[in-house]
C-alpha cells in the first residue's frame, strides 16, 4: 500500500512539473484562449517606454563673396551665416527607478540638447551619461534622482525561444505610443552589420522608423532587447526587425551606473576566424560552426589560459558558439571580474580552459595628440595604441604602434585619404614608435613627405 501511496505521488508530481512546462510555452487550446488580450502587459510596460526628442543647432557658413564690402552694398546684413537645425526622433526605456534610460547611440549621436517625453505627456531634459557606439546603445538620466520613475525590470534574453511571443514598444513615425505584437522569428542572427557585438533577437513585431531604442517585452513585461533596426527596401516595416538582446543592454547599463566613460568589457586577447565549409572538413567536423583562432597575444588572459593557435572555440560558459560573432558576443556579456569556462576542440579532442575576466590594459598609456603644423598628418589625432584601446576601436589585439584616432573634416589629412584606425608605421623612413615621435617628425619642414601606413593589415606607401 505504501509503495503505491509513493507511486501516485511520482505521478502526481510528474503531472504538476509537466503542467507547469507546458504553461510556459504552448499554442492556444480553445476559441475563449483565442480572446484573450495582452493588455495587461501592456499597461504594465507602456508607462516605462519614452519618446526622445534630440536637437543640433549648426551655423551655416556665409558665402566668402560676402566679405567684399561691394556685394554686401545689394545684399546688406541678410547674407549672415544662418542657423541650421538637425533633429532627430527615437524612443527609450527607463531600466532604474532613479531615471536611467536605455536607447540607441543613433538616436542621440552628435545631439547638444536631449528632451525626454513621459508617457504621462511630461517633457524632461535628459544628459547624456555614457554611448557604445560598438552596440549602438547609449544611456541617459532624467529627474537627477529627485523622483521615481516606473522601470522595465530586465529578462534573460538567452532564455527566449524561436516562436515565443513578443511586444514592440516605441514612437513609430512621431505618431506618438504604439505596441504591436510578433514572435521571436530568429535568435543568434549575425553578418547583418549592426555593431560589432552582433546577436540581434530577430522579431516580426511591426518595427518602424522612431522605433530605435524602444522596448522589445516579453509576456511577463520584462525587457528582452532594445529595437535597433528593420530590414526593408522601402523605410516601412516588412516583418524584418531587429533588437540587441538584454544580457548586452544590461552591460551597458553597469558601466554606466559605475561611472565609466566608456563601456568595460573582458578582454580575450586571441584573434579569431570563422570555420568555412573547407575548414570544417579539414577539422573533420559535420558542419561548419565555431571559432578558429588564428593568433593569441602575448600575455593576453587567452593566453595565460593555455589558448594555442588552432583551437576551435564552440562554447563560453557551457554556452554554444556558433561563429566568430557568437563568441564575441558571449565573452563581451560576461562580467569583468572573475572568471568563464571557454569551451573548444584540439586535434579533435575536447578542452576546456579557465580564462580570466579582465579588462584590457591600457599600456602604454595613450597619450593622445592632434598634430598641427604643415604636415600630411595636419587635423588627426593619434595614440599610442594599446590592448585597451584596441579593444576600443575593434582593432587586432596584437597590434601596437601609433595609431590614427580621430581624423578632423576638411583637414590636410582628411583631404589626403587617412583614415581612422590607421597605424602609422614610417615617415620619411624613419620608424615611429610613439605619438611623440609622430609629432616630431611633421614638425619639421620638408620638401617631400613619404610616409607608411598599415590599414587592415596591408602596408601603404605614399610620396606627398
Amino acid at each position: 500500500m505504501r509503495e503505491l501511496v509513493r507511486l501516485v505521488a511520482a505521478a502526481s508530481a510528474l503531472f504538476v512539473y509537466s503542467g507547469a512546462l507546458a504553461q510556459e510555452r504552448r499554442v492556444p487550446e480553445s476559441r475563449q484562449e483565442l480572446k484573450l488580450s495582452f493588455a495587461p502587459v501592456v499597461a504594465q510596460t507602456t508607462p516605462a517606454v519614452v519618446n526622445i526628442y534630440a536637437t543640433r543647432t549648426e551655423k551655416r557658413r556665409r558665402n566668402p563673396i560676402m566679405d567684399d564690402p561691394f556685394f554686401r552694398q545689394f545684399f546688406g546684413d541678410g547674407a549672415q551665416p544662418q542657423e541650421r537645425v538637425q533633429r532627430s526622433l527615437g524612443s527609450g526605456v527607463i531600466v532604474s527607478d532613479d531615471g536611467l534610460v536605455i536607447t540607441n547611440n543613433h538616436v542621440v549621436e552628435g545631439m547638444t540638447e536631449m528632451r525626454v517625453a513621459l508617457s504621462d505627456k511630461r517633457e524632461l531634459p535628459a544628459k547624456l551619461i555614457l554611448k557604445d557606439k560598438r552596440t549602438d546603445l547609449a544611456v541617459l538620466r532624467i529627474g537627477e534622482g529627485k523622483e521615481k520613475f516606473p522601470a522595465l525590470a530586465f529578462g534573460d534574453s538567452d532564455a527566449l525561444a524561436i516562436g515565443d511571443l513578443v511586444l514592440a514598444v516605441g514612437n513609430p513615425f512621431g505618431v506618438g505610443q504604439t505596441v504591436t505584437s510578433g514572435i521571436v522569428s530568429a535568435l543568434a542572427r549575425t553578418q547583418n552589420g549592426l555593431g560589432d557585438f552582433q546577436s540581434f533577437i530577430q522579431t516580426d513585431a511591426a518595427i518602424n522608423p522612431g522605433n530605435s531604442g524602444g522596448a522589445l517585452v516579453d509576456l511577463d513585461g520584462r525587457l528582452v532587447g532594445v529595437n535597433t533596426a528593420i530590414f526593408s527596401q522601402t523605410g516601412s516595416s516588412v516583418g524584418i526587425g531587429f533588437a540587441i538582446p538584454a544580457n548586452m543592454v544590461k552591460v551597458v547599463v553597469s558601466s554606466a551606473r559605475a561611472g565609466s566613460k566608456g563601456v568595460i568589457r573582458p578582454w580575450f586577447g586571441a584573434e579569431l576566424q570563422p570555420v568555412t565549409t573547407e575548414i570544417a572538413e579539414s577539422l573533420g567536423l559535420k558542419h561548419p560552426a565555431g571559432a578558429l583562432v588564428s593568433s593569441v597575444a602575448k600575455g593576453s588572459p587567452a593566453a595565460k589560459a593555455g589558448v594555442e593557435t588552432g583551437d576551435l572555440i564552440t562554447a563560453v560558459d557551457g554556452r554554444p558558439v556558433d561563429d566568430v560573432e557568437g563568441f564575441a558576443f558571449r565573452f563581451a556579456t560576461q562580467p569583468v571580474g572573475g572568471q568563464t569556462t571557454v569551451s573548444a576542440q584540439r586535434q579533435g579532442k575536447p578542452i576546456s580552459m579557465i580564462v580570466a575576466l579582465a579588462a584590457a590594459p591600457e599600456t602604454p598609456a595613450r597619450d593622445q595628440r592632434t598634430i598641427g603644423g604643415e604636415s600630411p598628418f595636419t587635423g588627426a589625432t593619434v595614440a599610442n595604441l594599446s590592448p585597451a584601446l584596441a579593444e576600443e576601436m575593434a582593432l587586432k589585439s596584437d597590434l601596437r604602434g601609433v595609431v590614427v584616432a580621430e581624423v578632423a573634416g576638411g583637414s590636410i589629412a582628411e583631404r589626403l585619404g587617412f583614415q581612422k584606425g590607421d597605424l602609422v608605421r614610417q615617415v620619411n623612413d624613419g620608424k615611429v614608435g610613439s605619438t611623440r615621435d609622430l609629432e616630431k617628425a611633421s614638425a619639421g619642414s620638408q620638401g617631400y613627405w613619404k610616409v607608411t601606413i598599415e590599414r587592415d593589415g596591408q602596408l601603404i606607401t605614399s610620396v606627398f
